[in-house]
């Protein structure tokens, strides 16, 4: 057996399929070798229940081959050791509403190939569903690339361009009905995206079209809705629903079919969330079985009395987006212009209630508006917010990694921390249910290949939101 220290950095390559070498990236690996173990480290699974300590977990290639109490687990010969006493793993965590690209200051705009796969990668999360594509070809091309090996990032499900009414954004696909949201589906499809996401403008005849397109093409459709509540898209057979509360207009006095009513949330603040209109709600999306997305962070950034923006973020951005974004995060948050703090409180219970009725809670970023919550940071901020909703560490954990998996259909294979899983896992320096923050992320493993966060970040830090 040879013992390794915590930060060796592995001088070899990455083989990719068929033999060849891709450019040595090695320098971003924190060890490497057929066989490694991580010892006397506390797990937190993803399968929501309590966590172990002592524990040791062998991986092999890039598969989980024993996990089990270190005092009784067998290490094999040659096998490179990690001792991780008073660190916690956890599952990689799964990106439901992770986008590729990133917008950040003043109207910018960024398709985030390089630093942004990187950047969700340091964050310890090892697979994103991008739910909305601006450059769909480009999500295409990069998981492709991710996949042999060639660029450095997590595991991707691709969407197709946005499908949104004749009032959506210029850069989105404006439906001008049934037959062409079913031929852009179909066109999709074929070039082989992973989901669709529908937006705010969206009428409930194209939805319905989509959404049964897509379902005869074999893949799935979320959405980000207003102009149709959830319980119509449940009724015409979406599969997820994105942020929760904060796009749910059905309760809203004065809401019209096909039509989004401006400021809606407004009156969400006293929401009884004990109402039999919001308990129908989750009644209908539980019984089929439709997730929902919670992408707290996002609409964080722009509440009135919240804590500072994470100093992680600025470190992380292009200097002139940075500045832009320090500036905004006061404008936005300013007394009397910020979003309401107790629409806010109402999102994280509704979400809490969605669960405790038996909903299936996943979790993303959203790396939109102004740019406070950028790619992976923001995830990790999540966790903090969820935590504040009031779900425990092990319940956090599994919304961010199992049921994630769960809603793209490979919960089988990613999303905990069991034998013959594959090896998706993050090592967080101390006890996670004691710091309660994933900042210490400091190894993650993405199918068995272990990456050294602290350099990852390195390589990007000061371009984030330019390349």
């Amino acid at each position: 057996m040879k013992y390794v220290p915590f930060v060796l950095i592995a001088s070899v390559f990455i083989t990719l399929p068929g033999g060849t070498l891709a450019q040595d990236l090695s320098q971003f690996t924190a060890v490497q070798g057929p066989v490694i173990a991580l010892t006397n480290v506390k797990v937190i699974d993803g399968t929501g229940g309590p966590p172990s300590v002592g524990q040791t977990i062998i991986i092999r290639g890039d598969r989980i081959e024993t996990t089990g109490p270190s005092s009784g687990t067998r290490i094999p010969a040659g096998a490179e050791i990690l001792d991780l006493t008073g660190h916690t793993v956890i599952p990689g965590l799964i990106g439901l509403h992770n986008h590729s690209y990133y917008t950040g200051g003043r109207g910018r705009a960024a398709q985030l190939s390089f630093s942004g796969s990187r950047l969700y990668l340091a964050s310890g999360v090892t697979t994103i569903r991008t739910t909305g594509a601006r450059q769909p070809y480009a999500e295409i091309n990069l998981k492709k690339e991710i996949d042999e090996g060639r660029v450095i990032g997590p595991t991707i499900f691709a969407t197709g361009p946005y499908l949104t009414g004749e009032q959506g954004p210029e850069r989105m696909v404006r439906l001008e009905g049934p037959e062409q949201a079913r031929r852009v589906v179909r066109y999709w499809a074929e070039e082989g995206v992973d989901w669709f996401k529908a937006y705010t403008w969206i009428s409930r005849a194209e939805l319905g079209a989509a959404i049964d397109e897509a379902h005869r093409q074999g893949i799935k459709v979320t959405a980000h809705l207003c102009s149709v509540g959830y319980r119509e898209a449940v009724a015409l057979g979406i599969d997820n629903l994105e942020h929760g509360l904060y796009a749910n207009s059905e309760y809203a006095s004065n809401k019209q079919p096909d039509e989004c009513p401006s400021g809606f949330r407004n009156g969400y603040a006293d929401l009884d969330i004990d109402s039999p209109e919001v308990q129908a709600t989750f009644r209908d999306m539980i019984d089929n079985n439709v997730a929902m997305t919670s992408t707290l962070v996002v609409y964080e950034a722009s509440v009135s009395g919240r804590p500072p923006i994470d100093e992680r973020v600025f470190e992380m951005l292009a200097p002139e987006i940075a500045e832009e974004v320090r500036q905004m995060s006061i404008e936005f948050r300013a007394e009397g212009r910020g979003s309401s703090p107790a629409v806010f409180a109402k999102a994280m219970e509704y979400e809490r209630a969605f669960v405790e009725a038996g909903g299936l809670l996943a979790a993303g970023v959203d790396p939109t508006g102004y740019g406070a919550a950028p790619p992976g940071l923001g995830d990790q901020r999540n966790y903090e917010l969820l935590l504040e909703a009031g779900f425990t560490a092990p319940q956090v954990v599994q919304i961010m990694s199992a049921n994630g998996a769960k809603v793209l259909g490979i919960d089988n294979e990613v999303g905990t921390v069991e034998a013959g899983r594959t090896a998706d896992l993050v090592v967080i320096e101390g006890d996670l249910e004691i710091v309660g923050s994933l900042q210490g992320t400091k190894i993650v493993f993405r199918h068995g290949i272990a990456w050294d966060s602290a350099k990852l970040l390195d390589s990007i830090r000061g371009i984030v939101g330019i390349r």
